[in-house]
């Protein structure tokens, strides 16, 4: 989730949607007269259809690798190593986000970027993260935490320092006031597609409910003001969150929404942004944190792509985010993505407050199956799954009791359309948590983005972590072009993870 200008985490990868047209354009001139079934048919779901097995969580435009000084509370900033962060930094904040809206948080082409992360590599090996030295040296390392915690009273007390023209302050995302201002500076000056095509929007709402989790603190919600005009230029978040690797379950934060405003990136507040979180952190006795990247750092817990999936695509080729693919019209690309008017499963309807118990044990138990995946409280998923417009849907399948059999969820992330006479906003959905036990996942699935296009929204988006590559294929997603990189501070794996043994989802 952490990404400098993701995660997280959450990224439209504006170029992978046109790989996604060209292999369904593929698959449709080869289905024919079978584009003609029925799609529970199509589905496997008449006869003896199996059933499927349950199913089941940024960033960016400064998206920012995570802190890469969770450690260092000791540092003076000086030295080789602060040329390595600032270096690095500065880079990321020019064009990672750019490398996300290529390719789903997808690696960069950007030759800086490429020389900056091998020129910090000598800083990160200085951390208490997995290197990738570790395999050839010693690859029986035990697991958990590389470095224990220190006493909280030991954590340094006062702020790191800024440039003297900039002041520190805590942003109240409650405040009518302070949340115009933090969404105005990531409108502005977070994620953009390389063509200055597309820009993300998180809405005053969104931002409030990915900053506003149960525990949460604003002194995690950091940000940077000029003195003189007071205009907030800066901005990085964190949040609580327990964490099972394995079956340890650990008190972390997830860090996410790093921006510095476009005019400022030459001051180098990046870094220091990074190292101020991580101060706050230490204070509240929280030694651990979980991030997401488009680059490759030391060292990546697990590597996973975004598939996208196409509901309007008159809209995304007429706005430049897909293209009509070779060999097809118009009228047979949107026949291809055509869905049917109703959802498949009887009784599936918006999750409700009384779903909240039955909703957490079914999450729960779901996810103990991944090798990472968050620990949720019902407090917790009443705030993550409770239908918001504008911000996140879940419907359900139930039974008598009041219990709950099956679960769809999916959160919004629009963006802006920069210069078109015709589409101010791109409407896209991404896959969040989703379990299915009476019906088969792609059945729900189906639902899911049958939902969605009823709610007017342009794509789907999903990565191939939980049981997702079961039906992303099937319902023609398509691959994007880049990755998505999982890390952990202070704690060791000594396998990298499969993206199917990933049930985390950072937004």
């Amino acid at each position: 989730m952490a990404s400098e200008g993701p995660s997280n985490e959450g990224a439209v990868p504006w170029g992978a949607a046109r790989a996604a047209e060209e292999a369904a354009a593929g698959q449709v001139a080869q289905e024919g007269p079978a584009e003609k079934k029925k799609w529970k048919e199509k589905l496997g779901l008449k006869g003896k259809g199996k059933k499927g097995k349950a199913s089941g969580k940024g960033t960016d435009a400064e998206a920012a690798p995570p802190p890469p000084d969770l450690a260092g509370e000791g540092s003076n900033g000086q030295g080789d190593r602060e040329k390595d962060i600032g270096k690095l930094m500065e880079a990321m904040t020019r064009t990672l986000a750019n490398a996300d809206m290529r390719g789903a948080r997808g690696v960069p082409s950007n030759k800086d970027l490429d020389a900056a992360a091998k020129a910090a590599h000598a800083f990160w090996e200085t951390q208490p993260v997995t290197q990738f030295s570790a395999e050839r040296s010693a690859p029986e390392l035990p697991e958990g935490a590389i470095q224990p915690p220190q006493k909280v009273e030991d954590v340094r007390q006062e702020p790191y320092k800024l440039p003297s023209a900039y002041e520190w302050c805590t942003c109240d995302v409650n405040d009518a006031q302070e949340i115009v201002e933090v969404y105005t500076l990531l409108t502005n000056n977070y994620v953009e597609d390389d063509d200055n095509m597309f820009r993300f929007d998180y809405s005053k709402e969104f931002l409030r409910w990915a900053l506003k989790l149960p525990g949460y603190t604003s002194q995690w919600h950091i940000g940077v003001r000029a003195k003189t005009s007071k205009k907030l230029v800066a901005f990085i978040s964190g949040v609580p969150a327990r964490i099972r690797v394995q079956s340890a379950v650990v008190r972390m934060a997830e860090i996410n929404f790093l921006c510095v405003h476009k005019k400022l990136r030459s001051k180098r507040l990046a870094p220091v942004l990074i190292r101020e979180i991580t101060r706050r952190v230490h204070l509240r006795d929280t030694w651990q944190a979980v991030y997401t990247a488009g680059v490759v750092l030391p060292k990546p817990l697990a590597t996973c792509r975004y598939w996208h999936r196409s509901l309007n695509p008159k809209k995304l080729i007429d706005v430049g985010f897909s293209r009509l693919a070779r060999n097809m019209t118009m009228a047979r690309t949107i026949k291809l993505y055509k869905l049917p008017e109703q959802p498949l499963s009887p009784g599936i309807r918006p999750m409700h407050p009384a779903d909240v118990p039955a909703v957490t044990a079914l999450v729960t138990t779901y996810l103990q199956q991944f090798a990472i995946a968050p620990v949720l409280s019902e407090e917790e998923i009443a705030h993550l799954l409770l239908p918001a417009a504008g911000v996140v849907s879940s419907y359900v399948i139930g039974g008598e009791g009041g219990r709950v059999s099956d679960l769809c969820s999916f959160y919004t992330l629009p963006s802006s359309i920069i210069g078109n006479p015709e589409h101010s906003t791109l409407k896209a959905a991404y896959s969040f948590y989703n379990v299915a036990t009476s019906v088969p996942l792609e059945q729900l699935m189906t639902d899911a983005l049958i939902l969605a296009k009823q709610d007017d929204f342009d794509v789907f988006n999903a990565l191939d972590i939980q049981h997702n590559e079961a039906f992303l294929k099937d319902l023609k997603f398509g691959p994007g072009d880049g990755f998505l990189h999982y890390y952990l501070y202070n704690w060791r794996l000594n396998k990298e993870l499969q993206p199917r043994q990933v049930g985390l989802v950072m937004l």
